[in-house]
């Protein structure tokens, strides 16, 4: 259950996670834009985006461990007014040099916000870890599917495009202001009793756990689950990058909408995205644990992805950008969650270490995709989508596999599990 006393907290770290749906597509949203007041074309757009990502990848180890170690919040604050500088930044920048500075800049921030916000909801809501981060792509959600609606609103306004991102700067600072004067949970205090599939254990069953648990195969393993889960965070944002950078360029192309069709893709996409949050904060509560999750949506976004690409029709791509947007919703939320159970001592650092292969996905990806849509059509960007997404089903195969042999009982506690890197 919720306590009171954490929902002024929750909803400032939620509250920048709906700005950050915004954020996270704020490039590729105003590719048109930015290519005329940057004197740039849409590769130089996704090379900002991998800036972004490149800023991501070098700090976000580092600020996973000093997470543990200084707190949740210095981080958190920090990411909002690094966010807001970036957002009034990249409107007014003179130059495309400039721009690039303001996008390691904003990964930088991203980094900063990941590793102080998971591990806080995780510490927030022990007992319901996994639906309160798979919140988190509820929100994100929200404010990607609110953005293009806006920008279509203010193009057909005539309104400056730099407004939208002014705005969500200003909410950004505001917030960050307020989480500072909120009060985080201990990270250090570990709850009395948790519930794993809705069954509360006492500290004695714990203990009785923990010596039943004595075989080297019930231990987890770094170099198997704990690597196998680090590339689910490479595969899973590879999907959701591919689908938001090149969906409405996809739907233009490929299938021959408008742009203002095309960009209503995204709205599509991220309202499917929305229906999955609420779908898996009922079933994670009672029926279904989060590392089923991370195998079962892989399948059926791969479904999607074929069938996409099979039927050219603006009505089975509406249909099959739902669909997407339902199956990659919270799966990388849920991949941390695992990781947490299998490695529940180094939250911050867990978080790094997935981070970090989300950072080298939003680096890479951008750029590899820009060049295969220079030297071929569209449609081969969709093609790498469920190739990467057949390598995140057969990794969720393996990591199920471990889980069964580490947590063979409803009542055990990863916690209780010594880590065996061997």
């Amino acid at each position: 259950m919720m306590k009171r006393s954490s929902i002024p907290v929750a909803t400032g770290l939620y509250v920048n996670y709906l700005l950050f749906g915004m954020y996270n597509i704020m490039l590729a949203s105003h590719m048109s834009f930015l290519t005329e007041h940057l004197h740039t074309d849409p590769a130089g757009i996704s090379l900002l985006v991998s800036a972004m990502g490149f800023g991501r990848l070098f700090t976000l180890y580092i600020s996973g461990v000093l997470s543990d170690r200084y707190g949740r919040k210095p981080f958190i604050v920090a990411a909002g007014l690094l966010m807001a500088v970036f957002l009034v930044g990249i409107p007014l920048s003179p130059t495309f040099e400039m721009a690039m500075v303001l996008a390691v800049l904003a990964g930088v921030a991203n980094s900063f916000l990941d590793s102080g916000t998971y591990p806080a909801l995780i510490e927030t809501f022990p007992q319901s870890s996994g639906s309160a981060t798979v919140l988190v792509r509820g929100f994100i959600s929200i404010g990607a599917a609110f953005l293009p609606l806006m920008i279509i609103f203010f193009m057909n306004h005539d309104i400056f495009y730099g407004v939208s991102f002014f705005l969500a700067a200003l909410i950004f600072a505001l917030n960050a202001v307020y989480l500072f004067r909120m009060k985080f949970p201990d990270m250090r205090v570990q709850p009395a009793k948790e519930q794993r599939g809705g069954i509360s254990v006492s500290s004695a069953e714990q203990t009785e756990t923990r010596k039943l648990k004595a075989n080297d195969e019930s231990k987890p393993r770094f170099w198997q689950e704990g690597v196998c889960l680090i590339l689910l965070g490479f595969t899973g944002p590879t999907l959701l990058y591919i689908v938001q950078l090149w969906l409405p360029t996809f739907g233009q192309q490929f299938i021959g909408m408008t742009e203002s069709e095309s960009l209503r893709l995204l709205v599509y996409y991220n309202m499917g995205s929305l229906v999955s949050v609420f779908v898996l904060v009922i079933v994670l509560r009672k029926w279904v644990k989060p590392v089923h999750i991370i195998l079962i949506y892989p399948c059926i976004s791969l479904l999607a992805f074929g069938a996409l690409l099979l039927f050219k029709s603006g009505a089975i791509a509406i249909i099959c950008a739902s669909v997407i947007g339902f199956s990659i919703s919270g799966v990388l939320q849920l991949t941390l969650t695992v990781m947490s159970e299998f490695f529940s001592q180094r939250k911050g650092q867990i978080t790094g270490f997935i981070y970090t292969a989300t950072s080298l996905s939003y680096t890479l990806i951008p750029v590899f995709t820009g060049f295969l849509l220079k030297h071929s059509q569209i449609s081969s960007v969709f093609m790498l989508a469920i190739i990467v997404n057949v390598l995140g089903i057969a990794l969720a195969v393996f990591v199920n596999f471990r889980y069964s042999a580490v947590f063979p009982a409803k009542r055990e506690l990863p916690s209780q599990i010594v880590l065996d890197t061997k």
